[in-house]
């Protein structure tokens, strides 16, 4: 199969959801910062920058002396919680990632989902247990997010939501970069996660694939452990959002800029091809 091909003009911005050890070690990655402000510089519709930060959250609710819980693969936030979630998101792994970008010659704004009405979020609804203040994307615009582009600023957002009284909501990172690439209509969304992307069975990168390869992929062993939750959440968004969806590597400095010129890295997920009629 074919390498995933480098990205091409359109109108659509190109999102990145940034985690892992790239998004913890921020100091230690300058050619991953270089590679963001040249794609962004290069790009006439520009990057946004999507963020979380959960192991950032940890330390701090540690050195709190608050518990951290998760159920189904999400932080509970209970409302004791929720200023200290939002003080280290939207304060300063935002503002590090910020300045980390403006160091590499790029004029990054850092804000949140719910800046400006940005990205829509409210209380999640679809949990069988209260999760407290945790939210879900529910629609949104995005003009805020266009302005800034139009003039060359690069948005650097984080995953905290505002809801319509106007109280604070944490969001899976994963869903707030799906979220922003939706009211965008983005060109692709690219996850640096901790892994190259999604290996075969005999370990080879696998550089296209679809929704229905990646479910197969998993009855079938070859996708297995920590990597199925990353690979599905790729697929959903593929699915749901329409975009497609470039898994690569974080920790490696120059995984960005190789795909960006049309190396063989990454794994790229697209839609399944619609049934015939």
């Amino acid at each position: 199969m074919s390498p995933a091909p480098h990205p091409s003009p359109t109108p659509g911005p190109l999102v990145i959801k940034i985690g892992g050890t790239a998004l913890e070690e921020r100091s230690t990655a300058p050619a991953l910062w270089a590679a963001v402000a040249a794609l962004h510089a290069s790009r006439p519709s520009g990057v946004v920058l999507v963020h979380g930060g959960g192991k950032a959250v940890d330390a701090h609710l540690a050195r709190l002396g608050m518990p951290t819980d998760r159920r189904d693969g999400i932080r509970i936030t209970p409302e004791n919680q929720i200023d200290e979630v939002v003080a280290v998101l939207a304060g300063r792994v935002n503002k590090s990632l910020v300045g980390a970008l403006a160091a590499a010659g790029a004029a990054a704004v850092g804000l949140c989902l719910g800046d400006g009405g940005a990205v829509v979020t409210a209380k999640a609804t679809r949990y069988a247990f209260d999760p407290g203040r945790v939210g879900e994307v529910v629609g949104g615009q995005g003009t805020l997010l266009r302005v800034l582009l139009a003039a060359r600023f690069l948005p650097v957002v984080s995953s905290i939501g505002i809801d319509a009284a106007g109280g604070f909501l944490n969001i899976n990172a994963d869903d707030a970069a799906a979220g922003v690439a939706g009211v965008l209509g983005a060109s692709a969304l690219v996850l640096l996660t901790d892994v190259a992307g999604i290996l075969d069975g005999a370990k080879r990168l696998v550089h296209e694939a679809t929704p229905a390869r990646v479910e197969a992929m998993i009855a079938s062993g070859e996708i297995c452990g920590g990597m199925i939750p990353k690979a599905r959440a790729a697929a959903l968004v593929v699915a749901t959002v329409g975009v497609p969806v470039i898994i690569l590597s974080g920790n490696d400095g120059h995984s960005l800029r190789d795909w960006i010129a049309g190396g063989p890295v990454g794994t790229r997920l697209v839609p399944d091809a619609p049934p015939p009629r």
